[in-house]
């Protein structure tokens, strides 16, 4: 074979755009990081194939094909994408037009459409969430974990909930909190990274599903998935000792790849989700009413289960206080949305000098508006006609 053929066949080809598929792992500012899917190996497979049948029979070494099919790209999106106000988020399934496999540069030309969509963390194509907590260090919070449950259930995603740090506590605290939360509606698991319990199980829940960690700063997260995915190397921070409470160390969302298949999201912790859902959708999101709703209805349709006659959510299961509290949470948030909304059609947004912008009320509608000379010249063609009449 002549050293010409041999580096032709060795030069970048120009793949055809159509079919070349991925998953954004990463946004950063204006750029995204895209896993290219697995066909791109039968492209190398293909070229080697080609290099064997020009020299049958032959030895020679196995060409490094590395750079010709990277496995990502750092890609931009088309200003038509823009245009049209396609957003891109972390999970999306997108196609790539235009790669330069030497660089290791692509362009995003379209999105495929959304099975999930997630806003607190942005992200889309979501299977399910893997929400953390500690047995101890942070302390563990029946308020805290509810307000966390709810929001999880809130996305309609299946929830897996796993508690870490096991090795802290008791094997009877354990039982208790293990009966204390199927009580609740949940199957949970526990686990401990410094005994290496519970892993194996984890691995499978995880396995060929894009999965989303969540739970308070300072339960375990980054350790857990530096355990899952030694490549990941998440910086890992300490519980505060005057607060009793974590230090968040994820600053930004990005999907890791899991060994045995399947995509994990990180994401910053907080302490304290947001309450911002309807009331009359709260009780939904607690598996104890549901429950009950499922075996017999209130007797009013619009029932918020607090003193309402006839209720059949009512009753003595242990997060029914828990419940009554949130649900003024989510009555005051919703009476402040309602005025916000009815105080801004009010007003109109002025820009003023230096883009300085300010809101100022608006005047009544055709209350202080000047009459147009036609219109004044009319009403006086009517009246003189009416003197002549």
């Amino acid at each position: 074979m002549m050293n010409s053929d041999l580096q032709n066949l060795l030069t970048p080809p120009d793949f055809p755009s159509e079919g070349l598929w991925g998953t954004v792992l990463a946004v950063q500012a204006n750029y995204y990081q895209v896993k290219l899917d697995s066909q791109q190996n039968s492209v190398q497979e293909s070229i080697k194939t080609s290099l064997e049948n020009l020299i049958p029979g032959t030895q020679n070494p196995e060409p490094n094909l590395d750079h010709l099919t990277p496995e990502m790209l750092l890609c931009t999106r088309r200003s038509r994408l823009k245009k049209l106000g396609q957003q891109v988020m972390v999970g999306d399934r997108v196609e790539i037009v235009e790669p330069d496999w030497q660089g290791g540069r692509g362009a995003i030309s379209a999105v495929l459409p959304r099975k999930s969509e997630l806003d607190r963390p942005p992200i889309a194509n979501t299977d399910q969430i893997l929400l953390v907590f500690a047995m101890a260090e942070p302390t563990l919070d029946p308020h805290q974990l509810t307000r966390f449950l709810v929001k999880a259930e809130s996305s309609h995603l299946p929830i897996c909930l796993c508690f870490s740090k096991t090795d802290l506590v008791t094997t009877e605290v354990q039982a208790q909190w293990k009966h204390r939360i199927q009580q609740w509606g949940y199957q949970p698991r526990f686990i401990s990274l410094h005994q290496q319990i519970g892993l194996t199980g984890l691995f499978d829940q995880l396995r060929d599903r894009i999965t989303v960690v969540a739970g308070p700063s300072g339960v375990g997260k980054s350790s857990l998935i530096n355990h899952l995915i030694p490549l990941a190397k998440l910086r890992v921070g300490e519980v505060s000792g005057k607060l009793a409470r974590g230090r968040h160390t994820t600053r930004h969302i990005e999907l890791f790849d899991l060994p045995a298949g399947g995509l994990l999201a990180d994401t910053p912790g907080f302490n304290q989700p947001d309450l911002d859902c309807h009331p009359q959708d709260l009780a939904d999101y607690f598996p104890e009413a549901r429950h009950r709703l499922a075996d017999a209805s209130c007797q009013f349709s619009n029932c918020l289960h607090q003193d309402e006659p006839g209720c059949v959510v009512r009753g003595d299961w242990e997060r029914y206080e828990i419940y009554l509290a949130m649900l003024q949470e989510a009555i005051a948030h919703h009476q402040a949305c309602d005025r916000q909304g009815r105080e801004e059609n009010n007003l109109k947004l002025k820009n003023h000098h230096r883009g300085n912008l300010t809101y100022e009320p608006k005047l009544e509608p055709k209350k202080y508006r000047q009459i147009s000379r036609r219109t004044r010249q009319h009403q006086l063609q009517i009246l003189q006609d009416d003197e002549l009449d």
